[in-house]
């Protein structure tokens, strides 16, 4: 499975993506754990410390928010895409 990541989150990862093994269904929150396991400072980053997702952050599967989904429990597939954007400011 492949997770694409922008912004600050690819200077973590040290590139544009993440693969994770994977070869059934997932929920979301086994996904970020597998994530968190390869890249522990993910963890302080995207989650609260009550353990929610944080709020400035949007965790995509196939361009629909997870927060409008199942949240943690959104089931993933393998083939899913999936991205997280932290937050962005800026423009003119």
């Amino acid at each position: 499975m492949e997770i694409k990541v922008y912004a600050t989150l690819r200077e973590i990862v040290g590139g544009k993506s993440v693969v994770l093994k994977d070869s059934s269904k997932k929920r979301m929150r086994g996904v970020l754990e597998e994530l968190f396991e390869k890249y522990p400072l993910m963890r302080d980053k995207l989650f609260l410390n009550g353990g929610e997702m944080h709020s400035a952050f949007h965790f995509l599967v196939n361009g629909r928010d997870a927060r409008y989904l199942d949240g943690l429990d959104t089931v993933i597939s393998p083939d899913d895409d999936v991205r997280i954007f932290p937050p962005v400011g800026g423009g003119a």
